[in-house]
């Protein structure tokens, strides 16, 4: 086989095995359940104000944002006071560990450098605070998040967190040239699983607003 041949060959199987990972990691993340929300207003074509409903998180501060999401994990695979499975949803939120955390999908994460990761996982909508499942480490707790407005910017590739303060930064000029008021500090939410490749995955940057 000559080496152009091969060369095609070996194109061949890199673009396959990369089809594949995508689909994968596709496939897992859209089959998670996701907090629902209405939109209020659209103000440019990544950026939108939302209407969520209340909501129950599970919520921990962890050294790393790996502690925090093993930590999560295993409250979600049975280590609650009920010993029972709880749905992963997306997003994950990550917050500045100051601030309290919801938690659904996505995730939410809130890097801090002195405190370390707050990252929350939203519940399913069928949890209430009374009917959630109580962690069995003192280090996870469950957070009620009353009805809220949240302004959201969408954004692509690994949310590193020099991407996503920039993403910070671009959402709350955009905010100044609106009649919106942010309220509190800005956080993240993440919707996809790991095997998904960069080029796929979504990420938002997000803030409580008010007007």
């Amino acid at each position: 086989m000559n080496r152009a041949r091969l060369g095609l060959v070996g194109a061949a199987a890199v673009g396959g095995g990369l089809a594949l990972w995508s689909a994968f990691g596709l496939l897992r993340s859209r089959s998670a359940e996701r907090v629902e929300y209405t939109v209020e207003r659209t103000i440019d074509d990544r950026t939108e104000v939302r209407r969520y409903p209340e909501l129950v998180r599970a919520e921990t501060t962890g050294s790393s944002g790996r502690e925090a999401f093993l930590r999560l994990f295993d409250y979600i695979q049975g280590a609650n006071e009920s010993g029972s499975d709880v749905s992963m949803t997306a997003p994950v939120r990550t917050d500045d560990a100051g601030e309290t955390v919801s938690m659904t999908a996505p995730v939410r994460i809130d890097d801090d450098d002195e405190d370390g990761v707050r990252m929350a996982f939203y519940l399913p909508a069928e949890y209430t605070p009374n009917t959630a499942p109580r962690p069995a480490h003192s280090a996870v707790s469950l957070v009620v998040e009353p009805p809220r407005s949240v302004a959201a910017r969408r954004f692509s590739w690994w949310a590193f967190d020099w991407r996503t303060r920039r993403q910070e930064s671009k959402l709350l000029d955009t905010l100044a040239e609106t009649d919106l008021t942010p309220v509190g500090e800005p956080f993240s939410f993440g919707y996809d699983d790991p095997s998904v490749p960069p080029f796929l995955r979504t990420n938002e940057v997000a803030v409580e607003v008010e007007w």
